[in-house]
Protein backbone atom coordinates (compact mmCIF):
# COMPACT_ATOMS: atom_id res chain seq x y z
CA UNK A 1 0.00 0.00 0.00
CA UNK A 2 2.95 2.48 0.35
CA UNK A 3 4.87 1.88 -2.32
CA UNK A 4 4.03 0.05 -5.66
CA UNK A 5 6.91 -2.18 -6.02
CA UNK A 6 6.52 -3.18 -2.21
CA UNK A 7 5.71 -7.14 -0.80
CA UNK A 8 2.27 -8.10 0.82
CA UNK A 9 3.62 -8.49 4.59
CA UNK A 10 2.64 -5.90 6.63
CA UNK A 11 5.22 -3.31 7.80
CA UNK A 12 6.06 -1.17 10.90
CA UNK A 13 5.55 2.92 10.37
CA UNK A 14 6.45 4.88 12.86
CA UNK A 15 4.83 8.17 13.63
CA UNK A 16 7.25 11.23 13.87
CA UNK A 17 7.06 14.69 15.09
CA UNK A 18 9.51 17.22 14.75
CA UNK A 19 10.49 19.59 17.99
CA UNK A 20 11.73 22.98 16.94
CA UNK A 21 13.63 25.22 18.95
CA UNK A 22 13.43 28.68 17.98
CA UNK A 23 15.92 31.31 19.02
CA UNK A 24 13.45 33.85 19.29
CA UNK A 25 9.91 32.23 19.17
CA UNK A 26 11.13 29.10 21.26
CA UNK A 27 9.26 25.61 21.28
CA UNK A 28 7.71 24.60 18.15
CA UNK A 29 6.13 21.17 16.78
CA UNK A 30 5.97 19.92 12.96
CA UNK A 31 2.67 17.94 13.70
CA UNK A 32 2.00 15.75 17.14
CA UNK A 33 2.16 12.37 16.06
CA UNK A 34 -0.29 9.95 17.92
CA UNK A 35 -1.81 10.46 21.79
CA UNK A 36 -4.19 8.56 23.88
CA UNK A 37 -6.55 10.96 22.51
CA UNK A 38 -6.60 8.93 19.03
CA UNK A 39 -7.91 5.94 20.28
CA UNK A 40 -11.24 8.13 22.34
CA UNK A 41 -11.62 9.20 18.94
CA UNK A 42 -11.82 5.82 17.61
CA UNK A 43 -14.04 4.08 19.84
CA UNK A 44 -17.25 4.29 17.46
CA UNK A 45 -18.21 2.96 13.76
CA UNK A 46 -17.21 4.59 11.72
CA UNK A 47 -14.39 6.17 13.50
CA UNK A 48 -13.30 2.62 14.36
CA UNK A 49 -12.52 1.45 10.71
CA UNK A 50 -9.31 4.14 10.64
CA UNK A 51 -7.68 2.28 13.99
CA UNK A 52 -8.72 -1.33 12.03
CA UNK A 53 -6.96 -0.29 8.90
CA UNK A 54 -4.17 1.04 10.91
CA UNK A 55 -3.42 0.12 13.92
CA UNK A 56 -1.87 1.77 16.18
CA UNK A 57 0.58 0.64 19.25
CA UNK A 58 0.98 3.37 21.58
CA UNK A 59 3.11 2.84 25.09
CA UNK A 60 2.93 4.58 28.03
CA UNK A 61 5.01 7.94 27.74
CA UNK A 62 5.28 7.65 23.98
CA UNK A 63 2.83 10.67 23.35
CA UNK A 64 4.77 13.93 22.18
CA UNK A 65 3.28 16.11 25.46
CA UNK A 66 4.72 13.30 27.49
CA UNK A 67 8.04 13.36 26.06
CA UNK A 68 8.49 16.89 26.27
CA UNK A 69 9.58 17.45 29.95
CA UNK A 70 12.30 14.82 29.24
CA UNK A 71 13.71 18.04 27.07
CA UNK A 72 12.67 20.58 29.59
CA UNK A 73 9.90 21.98 27.86
CA UNK A 74 6.22 21.73 28.97
CA UNK A 75 3.39 21.07 26.51
CA UNK A 76 1.46 24.47 27.56
CA UNK A 77 5.00 26.29 26.58
CA UNK A 78 4.66 24.87 23.14
CA UNK A 79 3.91 28.01 20.91
CA UNK A 80 3.12 26.55 17.70
CA UNK A 81 1.93 23.64 16.12
CA UNK A 82 2.48 23.28 12.55
CA UNK A 83 0.50 21.10 10.70
CA UNK A 84 1.30 18.95 7.74
CA UNK A 85 -2.55 17.91 7.16
CA UNK A 86 -5.24 16.86 9.20
CA UNK A 87 -5.15 13.02 9.26
CA UNK A 88 -5.43 11.72 12.95
CA UNK A 89 -1.66 10.19 13.13
CA UNK A 90 -0.61 14.01 12.43
CA UNK A 91 -2.43 15.60 14.88
CA UNK A 92 -3.80 12.99 17.68
CA UNK A 93 -2.16 15.42 20.21
CA UNK A 94 -3.09 18.72 19.03
CA UNK A 95 -5.67 19.29 21.67
CA UNK A 96 -2.31 18.75 24.65
CA UNK A 97 -0.83 22.05 23.55
CA UNK A 98 -3.59 24.59 24.30
CA UNK A 99 -1.27 27.80 24.10
CA UNK A 100 0.02 27.44 20.55
CA UNK A 101 -0.86 29.23 17.34
CA UNK A 102 -1.74 26.01 14.86
CA UNK A 103 -0.31 26.50 11.24
CA UNK A 104 -2.08 24.80 8.82
CA UNK A 105 -3.42 24.96 5.53
CA UNK A 106 -7.26 26.66 5.05
CA UNK A 107 -7.73 23.88 2.61
CA UNK A 108 -6.74 21.08 5.62
CA UNK A 109 -9.15 22.43 8.14
CA UNK A 110 -11.82 22.58 5.73
CA UNK A 111 -11.30 18.55 5.44
CA UNK A 112 -12.52 18.24 8.56
CA UNK A 113 -15.39 20.54 8.43
CA UNK A 114 -16.50 18.18 5.84
CA UNK A 115 -20.08 16.77 5.68
CA UNK A 116 -20.36 12.68 6.29
CA UNK A 117 -18.45 10.89 8.85
CA UNK A 118 -17.64 7.98 6.79
CA UNK A 119 -16.18 10.36 4.04
CA UNK A 120 -13.98 11.84 6.56
CA UNK A 121 -13.12 8.66 8.20
CA UNK A 122 -12.00 7.28 4.77
CA UNK A 123 -9.57 9.83 3.78
CA UNK A 124 -7.85 9.83 6.88
CA UNK A 125 -9.87 12.75 9.09
CA UNK A 126 -11.14 12.71 12.46
CA UNK A 127 -12.61 15.42 13.14
CA UNK A 128 -12.46 14.74 17.07
CA UNK A 129 -8.65 16.02 17.06
CA UNK A 130 -9.05 19.47 16.25
CA UNK A 131 -9.92 21.97 19.43
CA UNK A 132 -12.77 23.54 19.91
CA UNK A 133 -11.00 26.40 19.32
CA UNK A 134 -9.12 25.96 16.09
CA UNK A 135 -10.44 29.17 14.57
CA UNK A 136 -9.00 31.70 16.71
CA UNK A 137 -5.87 30.28 17.20
CA UNK A 138 -5.53 29.14 13.19
CA UNK A 139 -2.65 30.72 11.33
CA UNK A 140 -3.17 29.72 7.45
CA UNK A 141 -0.30 28.90 5.11
CA UNK A 142 -2.09 30.36 2.12
CA UNK A 143 -2.28 33.59 3.86
CA UNK A 144 1.63 34.30 4.53
CA UNK A 145 4.11 36.45 2.86
CA UNK A 146 5.48 33.95 -0.15
CA UNK A 147 9.75 33.97 -0.88
CA UNK A 148 12.13 32.38 -2.96
CA UNK A 149 13.42 29.23 -1.36
CA UNK A 150 16.79 29.60 -3.58
CA UNK A 151 18.59 27.14 -5.95
CA UNK A 152 19.28 24.47 -3.12
CA UNK A 153 16.04 23.69 -3.01
CA UNK A 154 14.96 23.34 -6.58
CA UNK A 155 12.45 22.49 -8.37
CA UNK A 156 10.86 24.08 -5.46
CA UNK A 157 10.47 27.61 -5.98
CA UNK A 158 8.71 29.05 -3.14
CA UNK A 159 7.56 28.69 0.56
CA UNK A 160 5.08 30.89 3.21
CA UNK A 161 7.22 32.41 5.54
CA UNK A 162 5.90 31.63 8.96
CA UNK A 163 7.77 33.57 11.31
CA UNK A 164 8.99 36.72 9.46
CA UNK A 165 12.64 35.57 9.35
CA UNK A 166 13.03 32.91 6.64
CA UNK A 167 13.83 30.28 9.29
CA UNK A 168 10.88 28.44 8.54
CA UNK A 169 8.95 27.87 5.53
CA UNK A 170 6.22 26.08 4.37
CA UNK A 171 5.80 24.48 1.32
CA UNK A 172 2.85 23.16 -0.79
CA UNK A 173 3.67 19.07 -1.58
CA UNK A 174 0.32 18.36 -3.21
CA UNK A 175 -0.84 14.99 -3.66
CA UNK A 176 -1.06 13.13 -0.46
CA UNK A 177 -4.73 15.13 0.29
CA UNK A 178 -6.40 18.29 0.14
CA UNK A 179 -3.78 21.23 2.04
CA UNK A 180 -0.75 18.99 2.04
CA UNK A 181 2.15 21.02 3.15
CA UNK A 182 5.86 20.50 4.13
CA UNK A 183 8.51 22.68 6.12
CA UNK A 184 11.57 23.56 5.35
CA UNK A 185 13.99 24.51 8.30
CA UNK A 186 17.30 26.40 8.25
CA UNK A 187 19.38 25.21 11.18
CA UNK A 188 21.65 26.56 13.67
CA UNK A 189 24.41 23.92 11.81
CA UNK A 190 24.02 25.36 8.59
CA UNK A 191 22.40 22.13 7.19
CA UNK A 192 18.40 22.82 5.84
CA UNK A 193 15.81 20.16 6.81
CA UNK A 194 12.77 19.58 4.57
CA UNK A 195 10.11 17.67 6.82
CA UNK A 196 8.35 16.40 3.56
CA UNK A 197 5.38 14.78 5.69
CA UNK A 198 3.72 12.15 4.04
CA UNK A 199 4.46 13.54 0.56
CA UNK A 200 6.40 9.56 1.08
CA UNK A 201 6.35 7.46 3.44
CA UNK A 202 10.26 6.61 3.46
CA UNK A 203 13.06 8.38 2.44
CA UNK A 204 13.78 4.57 0.20
CA UNK A 205 10.83 5.76 -1.72
CA UNK A 206 12.11 9.43 -2.55
CA UNK A 207 15.52 7.70 -3.49
CA UNK A 208 13.65 5.26 -6.25
CA UNK A 209 10.97 7.32 -6.90
CA UNK A 210 8.65 4.64 -6.18
CA UNK A 211 5.16 6.07 -5.43
CA UNK A 212 2.71 3.84 -3.81
CA UNK A 213 0.05 2.22 -6.19
CA UNK A 214 -2.91 3.97 -7.44
CA UNK A 215 -5.64 2.11 -5.28
CA UNK A 216 -4.03 3.78 -2.53
CA UNK A 217 -3.14 7.37 -4.14
CA UNK A 218 -6.52 7.29 -5.70
CA UNK A 219 -8.27 6.49 -1.88
CA UNK A 220 -6.19 9.62 0.09
CA UNK A 221 -5.62 11.83 -2.67
CA UNK A 222 -5.49 12.62 -6.06
CA UNK A 223 -2.72 10.30 -7.85
CA UNK A 224 -1.22 12.51 -10.72
CA UNK A 225 0.16 15.28 -8.37
CA UNK A 226 1.31 12.92 -5.71
CA UNK A 227 3.67 11.21 -8.30
CA UNK A 228 4.55 14.68 -9.39
CA UNK A 229 5.59 15.88 -5.91
CA UNK A 230 7.59 12.93 -5.45
CA UNK A 231 9.24 13.13 -8.76
CA UNK A 232 9.85 16.69 -7.69
CA UNK A 233 11.65 15.41 -4.34
CA UNK A 234 13.70 12.37 -5.81
CA UNK A 235 14.67 15.31 -8.20
CA UNK A 236 15.85 17.53 -5.49
CA UNK A 237 17.75 14.78 -3.39
CA UNK A 238 19.36 13.56 -6.89
CA UNK A 239 20.71 17.73 -6.81
CA UNK A 240 21.06 18.26 -3.24
CA UNK A 241 22.26 14.94 -1.58
CA UNK A 242 23.19 17.04 1.74
CA UNK A 243 19.86 18.14 2.01
CA UNK A 244 17.91 16.80 4.85
CA UNK A 245 14.83 15.27 3.76
CA UNK A 246 12.75 13.63 6.41
CA UNK A 247 9.36 11.96 5.62
CA UNK A 248 6.87 11.52 8.93
CA UNK A 249 6.67 7.36 8.80
CA UNK A 250 10.30 6.28 7.69
CA UNK A 251 11.74 4.14 10.28
CA UNK A 252 15.94 5.38 8.52
CA UNK A 253 14.66 9.11 10.54
CA UNK A 254 13.61 6.82 13.33
CA UNK A 255 16.40 5.82 14.06
CA UNK A 256 18.34 8.98 14.16
CA UNK A 257 15.77 11.34 16.19
CA UNK A 258 16.53 11.60 19.59
CA UNK A 259 14.19 10.19 21.94
CA UNK A 260 12.59 11.30 25.46
CA UNK A 261 12.33 8.68 28.56
CA UNK A 262 9.12 7.35 26.96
Amino acid sequence: MTRRDGGLNPAVFPALAALILHPVEGAILFDTGYDPAFFEATRTFPEILYRWMTPVDLGPGEAVADQLPDFGIRPEEVRAVIVSHFHGDHIAGLKRFPNARIFCARAGLAQVRKPGRFARVRQGVLADLAPADIDARAAFFEDHPRLPLGPDLSPFEDGADLLGDGSLMAVQLPGHCPGHWGLVVRQEDGRTRFLIADAAWSSGAVRDNAPPPRLTTALLGETGPWRDTLTALHRLWNRNPELLLTPSHCGEVEVEAPRGRG
